[in-house]
């Protein structure tokens, strides 16, 4: 029986190697125990291996775990399910991170569904050279809120997001999510209190928007042609609610970026906004609405730098099936 045991043993260990598509390398974790830990370039290579499946629309070659977790828009489903029924291209935007530490590999890029372009935001999670989670947002063009429609086309590809930092100015881990958390902190009730650091340079790209610093906004809009500090020190976005359900499921510390997953609620109360200067606005939501979201921080010397967030709308106050109050924090 012992040597059944090695013999499996052995042959699973070989296929595991054959499937991984880059290096692997086994380390020992505090309890001892060696595990199969995936590098970037390791990473990169599953996400290749996953999106050329979904094109393809066939998830039999995916090295997928018997109890992979697979959500679109925060819907449960079988991998194989709603996009993968769908798309028919993906556009040339590609930006990628992986957290090698919790086997975490992120893309934010462009789809297209029967030939109607979408906005994706994916993560998923790698352990023992298997695929254990798959989690996607997909924002396709019906226009909503304050984001008409998404717009492929004006997404720029910001190199800063891809640039390693240099080991002397890295923020740890545990302060990269504090920053990211703070920022969810400002906008939760936006009375004009910063709750973060944020760079004079920053700026944030919504839904394929640049929704800062725009002197001619795509849409009218005065707040969106102030930077990041300033348009929250004006308290315009007092009708967020609620930034609840957060999750920080990876941090890719040598590029400083944590991806971050929350849901805003608009309760629809609120119908006009004062603004700590005195103006009074309009909002955008009449009636209760939530966002699903995934959004991405760059932090640079301490302070975010950049921003790049991707959320559709889902039922109103919807509750995450990825969501575990005491484990969050990766």
């Amino acid at each position: 029986m012992l040597r059944l045991s090695l013999v499996v043993g052995a042959a699973t260990t070989f296929v595991l190697a054959l499937m991984a598509p880059a290096a692997m390398a086994t380390e020992k974790t505090d309890t001892g125990k060696s595990m199969t830990q995936c590098d970037r370039g390791c990473l990169y290579g599953y996400l290749d291996k996953y999106l050329d499946a979904l094109l393809k629309k066939d998830p039999s070659s995916l090295p997928l775990a018997r109890s992979v977790r697979f959500s679109e828009n925060n819907v449960m489903m079988d991998i194989g399910d709603g996009l993968w029924n769908t798309i028919s291209g993906k556009g040339d935007y590609d930006l990628r991170f992986a957290d090698t530490r919790t086997g975490n590999v992120g893309w934010f890029g462009v789809v297209y569904e029967n030939g109607i372009p979408a906005l994706i935001a994916l993560r998923f999670k790698v352990q023992r050279g298997l695929i254990t989670e798959v989690e996607s947002v997909v924002n396709p063009r019906k226009g909503d809120g304050q984001f008409p429609n998404p717009q492929p086309q004006m997404l720029k590809k910001m190199r800063i997001l891809e640039r390693i930092e240099p080991e002397n100015t890295r923020s740890p881990r545990e302060r990269l999510i504090a920053l990211a958390d703070g920022y969810f902190d400002t906008l939760q009730q936006n009375d004009g209190t910063i709750h973060t650091e944020f760079s004079p340079d920053c700026n944030r790209q919504e839904n394929g928007f640049q929704t800062t610093n725009q002197p001619n906004p795509p849409v009218p809009s005065d707040v969106m042609k102030l930077g990041c500090e300033a348009q929250f020190k004006t308290g315009n976005f007092r009708y967020d609610d609620r930034l609840r359900q957060r999750r920080f499921p990876l941090v890719d510390e040598e590029r400083g970026l944590v991806l971050a997953s929350a849901f805003i609620d608009h309760s629809g109360r609120l119908q006009q906004v004062v603004l700590t200067d005195g103006t009074v606005v309009r909002t955008h939501y009449h009636s209760p609405h939530s966002y699903v979201l995934f959004e991405l921080f760059k932090i640079v010397d301490g302070k975010i730098r950049q921003i790049e967030a991707v959320f559709p709308t889902v039922p109103y106050n919807m509750p995450s099936p990825w969501f575990h109050p005491q484990g969050n924090h990766q």
